[in-house]
């Protein structure tokens, strides 16, 4: 099995290497104020995955946050819960039902 994963790892190493050989182009990436970059494809290509990561780590980061804080009040709210003694209930005691008022 292990040498199953490294063919695999090696396969798509060596698709990976043949796409960027063969995307070597230079294009033109036009910037704010008429400013341009002229970068190989297989760098922008690189750049826009790198930046699509980031953002969704970024986006997974701020989740996890939230749920770690909703995590911990539940938690906190659930130690309240439990330490508070339950209070018996009280029932008021009914009149007789052949009583007269």
């Amino acid at each position: 099995m292990r040498y199953l994963s490294w063919l695999l790892r090696l396969f798509l190493f060596l698709l990976l290497f043949a796409f960027a050989l063969n995307n070597t182009a230079l294009v033109a990436v036009q910037g704010l104020l008429g400013s341009e970059l002229k970068l190989p494809l297989i760098v922008l290509i690189l750049l826009c995955f790198a930046l699509g990561v980031a953002a969704g780590v970024l986006v997974m980061l701020l989740t996890q946050r939230r749920l770690q804080r909703e995590l911990a009040a539940a938690e906190l709210r659930l130690k309240q819960l439990q330490a508070k003694p339950a209070a018996p209930n009280e029932v008021e005691p009914a009149a007789p039902l052949d009583a007269v008022l």
